[in-house]
């Protein structure tokens, strides 16, 4: 009778490990959901060309503070998706066109408020920093009346960004699926190979002297 008890109790114990076991994996797999397999990947080897990108989140990884506090370096960089979307005259673009120089990608739409209100400082960033070195490139996403964003910039006076839209919305798709989008706005700080440093869900005030110090470090060679 005590060794079926003990047999019991062992199977118990078992079944017991067995679940939680389970329950931590889904836990895992949950999180790895919402946050990006990288994030919990974190010994990941990173591909040679995205190594430089490594280096460069490090270096920038004590100025993510104050007005940029919610940037988010990446501990094993790589490519995002070749995105593809169109300039102001309906040519074709993808983020290669831009390989050479630091990129910040920013998704925004005229329906996001956080959107409408980063814009300015996105456009004064552009002046201050854009150059041969340096570029952000604001992707629009509104789906039905394309003139709408092109008619909001010009009334509120965006005029230092370069225009580019996707009006079938399918960059923020492509980055969602890749674990880098999750709402609106979506900004990416990428090296000079495409590789990524940092990303951001949510606003910042991309011109404030913590945005200009961080983004000026990533320059850094």
């Amino acid at each position: 009778m005590t060794d079926s008890r003990e047999a019991r109790l062992t199977h118990a114990k078992k079944r017991l490990a067995i679940v939680l076991a389970g329950g931590l994996a889904g836990v895992v797999s949950g999180l790895a959901g919402v946050y990006g397999i990288g994030r919990l990947a974190g010994n990941a080897p990173v591909a040679p060309e995205c190594r430089p990108a490594q280096e460069t989140a490090k270096r920038i990884a004590p100025l993510i503070r104050g007005e940029v506090a919610a940037l988010t370096v990446a501990k094993t960089p790589k490519r995002p998706p070749d995105l593809a979307f169109n300039d102001e005259h309906g040519t074709r673009k993808t983020l290669a066109d831009w390989r050479g120089k630091t990129v910040l990608f920013n998704l925004w739409a005229t329906w996001c408020v956080p959107c409408r209100k980063e814009m300015p400082a996105l456009d004064a960033l552009q002046g201050k920093l854009g150059g041969p070195e340096f570029a952000v490139v604001a992707v629009n996403i509104d789906t039905r009346d394309a003139e709408k964003p092109k008619a909001w910039l010009k009334e509120v006076g965006i005029a230092r960004l370069g225009y580019f839209a996707d009006p079938s919305a399918k960059v923020f798709q492509d980055l969602k699926e890749a674990g880098k989008a999750f709402g609106m706005p979506t900004t990416l700080l990428l090296d000079p190979n495409g590789c990524e440093i940092a990303t951001l869900s949510g606003p910042a005030e991309w011109a404030s002297e913590d945005a200009l110090k961080l983004i000026s470090a990533a320059l850094k060679t």
